[in-house]
């Protein structure tokens, strides 16, 4: 079901090697008329030039949770956060002790090579891209420690920082393990970051620590400093993922309520929890005004709760869609950051065959929103309507959610 100006124009199923029950579809990336769809098997890459029909160029088995996927230039990055036995692709099932960023030259789309691979700390839950000159910087976000784990001892930075030389991605390596919170520095307890999204061009980035909310400075790359931490414990289990508005002077922050598992889009769990906060960012200070969820109540089996969404371009408004699990796509306006509401969305219904189901990521891009949707595969729906028409005007040559860009 779907509201009355949301169309679906395209649906591609899950298919071989990428359609077991284990094997999900997870983060999106776009550049010019390419879409790369992670999956705990490996990744995907669709020839989106008619968006109306998607159609795969190529898939690359290389199992591993999450597979998060950016893409840059010639250069496709996955989050591994799964101890596996080595960084290739085809590493066995021994001994599990590594896990981080592999890498790869997409410069074939029909034939990605594999080029490297940085361990790091607890692996990789989720990574931002921060570009340089010559460099790529990595923010890599993952939770931890983990008692007696080979892969994530304490103490646990928050986040580590990967430099990707473009011309020699082989030889990436860590530059910084920036320590944002000294309190922490040798706690057991220590959670990390789920996610960050970076602004370059307003040299902030706004990151979700798990219990909490931090806004930074990303002037020096390497070297983030934290301009505000923010708490919500009466509503935020937690921090989740960020967005800024066009402008810089809003955040949305999203509460991953029950870590995704959990059907909190329920008459039993208030509207503020599993849900996104707005922000607005006054005198360099983040400031709360009001809470969005989805207004449409789900069934006690379907797994809903704030996901991965980006902002519609839409000149001097401030519109998101985003991804809700089973509660599937939904289209909503900040701009009075204090009563934000609902425009448009669509979901598929329950998915009696699976515990957990529905959207993963829903983005905007050139035109049409694209949903990676867990077990059903890659949904393409397009808006009609008169308040977000303007950004069909929009057009971008690449997009990764975690690295804002003006338009």
């Amino acid at each position: 079901m779907m509201s009355d100006n949301i169309k679906q124009v395209a649906h591609v199923p899950r298919t071989a090697p990428f359609d077991g029950t284990d094997d999900i579809n997870t983060d999106l990336a776009f550049q010019g008329d390419y879409a790369y769809v992670g999956n705990f098997g490996g990744f995907s890459i669709y020839d989106i030039s008619d968006p109306t029909k998607p159609q795969i160029v190529s898939q690359v088995a290389c199992p591993a949770q999450q597979n998060d996927v950016t893409i840059h230039e010639n250069l496709l990055i996955l989050s591994i956060d799964e101890p596996r036995a080595g960084p290739e692709c085809d590493a066995g099932e021994n001994e599990r002790s590594w896990e981080g960023l592999r890498i790869f030259d997409v410069s074939d789309k029909k034939s990605p090579r594999y080029v490297g691979a940085v361990q790091t700390e607890c692996g990789s839950h989720t990574h931002t891209m921060v570009p340089a000159q010559d460099s790529l910087y990595v923010y890599v976000s993952s939770p931890g420690p983990e008692p007696d784990s080979k892969t994530c001892p304490a103490p646990h930075e928050l986040i580590q920082i990967v430099e990707v030389p473009l011309k020699s991605p082989q030889s990436a390596k860590i530059v910084a393990k920036p320590d944002i919170f000294p309190e922490r520095q040798h706690s057991e307890f220590a959670s990390g970051c789920h996610d960050i999204t970076a602004y370059p061009e307003k040299k902030l980035a706004a990151a979700a620590c798990f219990g909490d909310g931090v806004l930074l400075d990303i002037s020096d790359p390497v070297n983030p400093k934290v301009l505000q931490q923010l708490t919500d414990q009466e509503n935020f289990q937690i921090w989740h993922s960020a967005t800024f508005n066009n402008d810089g002077t809003k955040v949305v922050f999203g509460d991953e309520l029950g870590g995704g598992g959990q059907a909190t889009c329920d008459r039993n769990t208030p509207n503020t929890k599993g849900a996104n906060a707005v922000y607005d960012l006054v005198n360099g200070k983040l400031e709360k005004r009001g809470y969005f969820k989805i207004p449409r109540e789900q069934q006690p089996e379907e797994n809903c709760v704030a996901h991965n969404g980006s902002l519609i371009p839409v000149p001097g408004k401030d519109i998101m869609v985003q991804a809700w699990y089973q509660g599937g796509v939904s289209i909503w306006d900040f701009t009075d950051s204090a009563n934000p509401k609902e425009i448009g969305y669509f979901e598929r219904g329950p998915n009696r065959q699976a515990g957990i189901a529905g959207s993963w990521s829903a983005y905007y891009y050139n035109g049409y929103i694209y949903s990676s949707d867990i077990m059903e595969g890659l949904d393409v729906l397009e808006i009609d309507d008169p308040l977000t028409d303007p950004a069909k005007k929009v057009k971008m040559d690449d997009f990764n959610v975690q690295t804002q860009k003006s338009y």
